[in-house]
């Protein structure tokens, strides 16, 4: 931070201005409905969007953590994942997810607090204080040293209404995507139940298409991983984004005869773990783990094929087993049931599918527009530039 600070602004420690809560309870004794684990949480995003009932299955004994709306939730665990979050409700944490607040809000505006945390800085602060390298950690002490500069309380209140404001608009583009995304699947869905129900349209996914499951060459097969070919893994696919366009993975040339590698317009779906159902459709050549069966089609539209695959993909989300690896063998894999009404059929449906994937499109480029001002302007008043 430079030493030159501008008028009014005073260099502060983030222990000085912020404490952590430790309002234990315990939920058994406790009428607050509401707990939130570390997976509620989304990277780089304020908003709580999802929840546990307590009592609906076993919570374990580290949730005895109380926050109020108001409170900055903030991951501990991996905080390379950069989970920091605004509680708008009561309920119940676990010890690894911090509560912090203000400890004074004539000093530090309290609507400013999980701005300040979504800095750059401050993540860099955090992930370079992390202990342990499986599961790495910090403590409050190490993100108390934390050092930032810190505004006149009335031009923290002028900071804290444009980034609100500009959150409000973010919030409100994600919710026309989630909804944009459930016009696609809705679309989709409709369109495979009209085929469904002429019976000489069912076909197996074996007659219309070749699968394929992936491999992972050996560690210890020298010269396989280098930056040729993708390499997918499940991690490398989301449940509602269809086209695979990274991995965080490649292989060699060499590493390929290790593998197996599917053509573009192949789509890829997990059978193997706890993300069973996860769908995506290669845009490039590419291979992918043992976790992953590859659809390679025979004589179909690709994306048709895309389409009835997330359907699939819903149905073996929903009834997956509930054994500690849950799998779809490559047998059961191979006899999913799917319409194939007629080639021009299934390519006027796709451009009908994709006019809508690209209504959706625009939505994520104007949110990353959005995402990307927030960013330089967080970093460039509150990330130790002042």
């Amino acid at each position: 931070m430079p030493d030159k600070l501008k008028k009014g602004w005073t260099k502060v420690a983030f222990g000085d201005v912020v404490r952590q809560v430790r309002d234990r309870v315990n939920p058994e004794e406790t009428d607050i409905e509401c707990y939130v684990a570390g997976e509620h949480m989304d990277t780089d995003d304020l908003k709580i969007r999802r929840w546990g009932i307590i009592g609906d299955g076993y919570l374990g004994p580290a949730f005895h953590m109380r926050f109020k709306p108001g409170h900055v939730l903030y991951g501990s665990r991996r905080t390379y994942l950069r989970k920091v979050a605004l509680a708008d409700f009561e309920g119940i944490t676990a010890n690894t997810t911090f509560v912090l607040e203000p400890k004074d809000p004539s000093v530090l505006l309290p609507e400013l607090l999980p701005f300040i945390m979504q800095t750059e800085s401050f993540h860099d602060h955090s992930i370079k204080q992390s202990k342990g390298s499986v599961n790495p950690y910090v403590n409050f002490s190490d993100l108390a040293w934390y050092e930032f500069a810190l505004p006149p309380l009335d031009e923290q209140r002028r900071i804290a209404e444009v980034l609100g404001a500009s959150y409000d608009l973010y919030g409100s583009m994600n919710s026309l995507l989630i909804d944009a995304w459930k016009l696609v699947r809705s679309f989709a869905h409709s369109k495979i139940e009209m085929f469904k129900h002429n019976k000489s349209n069912i076909k197996s996914l074996s007659e219309v298409a070749t699968i394929f499951t992936g491999r992972t060459p050996s560690s210890s097969k020298k010269g396989c991983w280098g930056n040729s070919i993708p390499f997918a893994t499940p991690g490398d696919m989301d449940f509602i984004e269809p086209n695979l366009i990274t991995c965080q993975r490649a292989l060699t040339e060499y590493g390929v005869k290790h593998s197996v590698i599917v053509p573009a317009g192949s789509v890829l779906v997990v059978c193997i773990g706890s993300t069973i159902g996860k769908v995506a459709l290669c845009n490039v050549s590419m291979t992918f783990n043992q976790q992953i069966n590859a659809v390679v089609p025979k004589d179909m539209d690709s994306m048709y094929l895309f389409m009835c695959l997330i359907e699939s993909g819903r149905q073996l989300e929903a009834n997956r087993a509930t054994t500690a690896v849950p799998i779809v063998n490559k047998s059961s894999f191979s006899q999913i049931k799917i319409p194939v009404p007629s080639k021009d059929i299934q390519q006027r449906i796709s451009e009908s599918f994709l006019q809508l994937l690209s209504f959706k499109d625009k939505i994520e480029v104007r949110m990353n527009f959005l995402q990307n001002k927030m960013k330089i302007f967080l970093d460039n008043i509150l990330g130790g530039n002042p």
